[in-house]
């Protein structure tokens, strides 16, 4: 469930840092009723960052086989990696 807080909290600041590390999800702050800001973690941020990172990837790749382009085996893929990484 969505945390909604009045503007007027945000003068409390180390309570609002608590709440969002206590809570691993964004603030959602209102200014007279309405949505205006939300306030996260770092760390919620980048976890966020990261799983839109992840479905742009997965949108891309379904786009490309819909499209007809060959699929890599796994295998073959790990093994590149580790020869271009593992000997540096």
């Amino acid at each position: 469930m969505p945390h909604i807080r009045p503007i007027t909290d945000l003068r409390n600041t180390t309570e609002i840092s608590e709440l969002c590390h206590k809570q691993d999800e964004p603030i959602f702050i209102t200014k007279n009723g309405y949505g205006d800001l939300v306030v996260m973690s770092i760390e919620t941020y980048e976890r966020q960052l990261a799983l839109v990172d992840v479905y742009k990837k997965l949108a891309e790749a379904e786009k490309q086989i819909a499209e007809g382009q060959p699929l890599l085996e796994g295998e073959a893929v790990f093994k590149r990696l580790r020869d271009k990484y593992a000997n540096k």
